[in-house]
């Protein structure tokens, strides 16, 4: 008789043990929604309210630059751009604009006449342009660089 209640005890604790797991499962899932919810744990894609706000973003327009390109076809380049910036760097890249198209003209004057016409060429241009902005402005205040006009006329 004592194996019976033995054995009985013995399928009562497996039948604990087998319970435990979910049942500790769905309590760690419930406290983690529950803290997830009240804002304790970031959620990402979560509320508005609980992003950062971001910096305003502004942009600098460059002016025009028309530049001849060397070689027999008497050609001209005709490049317009902005820079994307935030709203506490605006009035230095303004002040500094001089210093950026002087570092665009330098640039765009010393390309080949046989680089335009390949396919690619304003991405080449542009990633250039961004590295040529970036040493005159530093790595901070410049977010981006678009090219609004580019044309070879």
């Amino acid at each position: 008789m004592s194996n019976d209640a033995e054995q009985q005890g013995r399928k009562r604790g497996k039948k604990r043990k087998k319970l435990l797991i979910p049942l500790a499962a769905i309590v760690l899932g419930g406290v983690g929604f529950c803290s997830t919810y009240l804002g304790f744990l970031p959620f990402p894609g979560g509320r508005a309210e609980a992003r950062p706000a971001m910096h305003k973003v502004e942009f600098v327009d460059i002016p025009t630059i028309e530049l001849p390109i060397p070689g027999a076809r008497h050609r001209m380049v005709i490049v317009s751009a902005a820079i994307e910036t935030d709203a506490r760097h605006k009035s230095d890249v303004e002040h500094m604009m001089p210093r950026v198209q002087d570092a665009f003209t330098s640039f765009l004057s010393d390309v080949d006449e046989s680089a335009y016409e390949k396919r690619g060429v304003l991405e080449i241009l542009r990633s250039e342009l961004v590295t040529r902005t970036r040493y005159v402005l530093g790595e901070e205040p410049v977010k981006d660089l678009l090219i609004t006009e580019f044309r070879i006329k």
